[in-house]
């Protein structure tokens, strides 16, 4: 018996379930109130504009308290940190800046693309400080600290895609520095297995994480666009690479799920379907599909693999339109984040002709859920704080839900935004 039968309906075959699944909910949302609908813009605008607020692009000082706009400002010894966690170099920044410069181009909105630009500046301009502050220090103290150390793919990935981004609309040679350096990191010096696949050196030696197909392939299927042209092949038969050998190594058949991690030292998975975890395996498999050229030889194997991992996420989204924490335990809380990501993807690949239409409900569906999670005034609820791997699922099911955490917001804003497109 398919083990996804625990979650919906006993015994029935997985293609006549998923068919059930779908016609169910194409059928739900015929009937979703015409408010939520109308009023999505709206929603995505309040989110945003909360980033806008807090993110005053300032410094304060560990000792004094004291507020500076630049560290050039600042007297010898002072311990500055950015005033606002959005101003960080962090990944899920790179996220929320891509997903700033989408919102700014389907809303024709410069404001939020002026932030994604602004905030990649800020950083640096505020280099000299920090390269010097680390040159003495352990480099995993934040902040900053992921701009110069470079020794895990989460440290330039996600952001590097971003500086990406940015250097199409403001081309400055400091970027394209990073960039290389970047490229270089990931390419040559990240641990690999010997068939390439990527890994990180913890928590055990060569262990590889569902969440780093997106922190590589993010930066590796963007690449080509500001290096040499020669590393547009580079990069995008690497991010190829990348998926298949991670459904290769995380996917079970069974489930339709990827596990979070796998230890090379087993050769064995983890204990967790985590949902971020699958949310960014989807996030980056849709990005590579968006950046194919269209005779690309293995498209095929890719679409194929994105849509059977597609067809693996959909029977567990619960009756809300929300995914759960732990994906195939619907007793683990509803998790804005994954769902965010599975409702992006969804939009996005139908929008783009990598779905067929049907799918379409799923990703409404999941709006649908979203919007319980984002209260009036645009904050945002329900997104799992920064979760490493375990081999004890109480881990997962513990952990903490901050307002606004900063892993789940530039994914709303990508799903919101695809969601207005998706509504054309």
């Amino acid at each position: 018996m398919n083990k996804r039968s625990n979650i919906l309906f006993l015994n029935w075959h997985p293609p006549f379930l998923l068919g059930i699944v779908i016609a169910y909910f194409a059928i739900s949302v015929r009937f979703l109130p015409a408010a939520e609908k109308v009023d999505s813009e709206k929603v995505i605008r309040k989110i945003a504009d909360n980033v806008l607020k807090d993110a005053n692009f300032n410094f304060i000082d560990q000792e004094s308290g004291k507020r500076y706009s630049s560290t050039a400002d600042a007297p010898s010894g002072a311990r500055l940190v950015p005033e606002s966690r959005y101003n960080d170099w962090r990944y899920w920044n790179g996220v929320l800046n891509i997903a700033m410069l989408r919102l700014g181009e389907v809303l024709k909105e410069p404001t939020y693309t002026e932030f994604a630009v602004r905030n990649v500046a800020f950083s640096f301009d505020n280099y000299a400080y920090f390269e010097k502050r680390y040159a003495n220090e352990n480099k995993w103290e934040y902040p900053f600290g992921q701009f110069f150390m470079m020794e895990e793919l989460d440290d330039c990935g996600a952001m590097g895609a971003s500086v990406i981004e940015i250097m199409r609309l403001d081309p400055q040679e400091r970027y394209l520095k990073y960039i290389d350096r970047a490229a270089t990191h990931i390419l040559t010096r990240q641990s690999r297995l010997e068939d390439g696949t990527l890994v990180r050196t913890f928590p055990r030696k060569y262990t590889l994480w569902a969440d780093d197909l997106y922190m590589a392939n993010s930066f590796l299927c963007r690449m080509g666009k500001v290096t040499e042209r020669s590393w547009q092949t580079v990069g995008i038969d690497d991010a190829t690479r990348q998926v298949i050998n991670f459904h290769k190594y995380l996917f079970d058949q069974e489930m339709g799920l990827m596990y979070h991690n796998w230890y090379s030292d087993t050769g064995s998975p983890g204990v967790a379907f985590w949902g971020r975890a699958n949310g960014w395996a989807i996030l980056a498999q849709v990005e590579l599909l968006d950046q194919l050229p269209a005779d690309y030889p293995q498209r095929d194997t890719l679409l194929a693999l994105f849509r059977c991992h597609i067809d693996g996420i959909v029977p567990y989204q619960d009756s809300t339109g929300l995914w759960h924490q732990l994906l195939d335990k619907p007793d683990s809380f509803p998790e804005t984040s994954c769902t965010a990501m599975f409702t992006y993807a969804i939009a996005r690949a139908v929008n783009q002709g990598y779905l067929e239409s049907r799918y379409k409900s799923f990703a409404l569906k999941g709006w649908q859920g979203i919007l319980t999670k984002i209260r009036p005034d645009g904050q945002v609820e329900g997104i799992c704080t920064g979760t490493s791997t375990s081999d004890d699922l109480s881990d997962y099911y513990t952990r903490p839900t901050p307002l606004n955490d900063g892993h789940g917001i530039g994914t709303v804003l990508m799903a919101g935004t695809e969601i207005i497109q998706l509504l054309k």
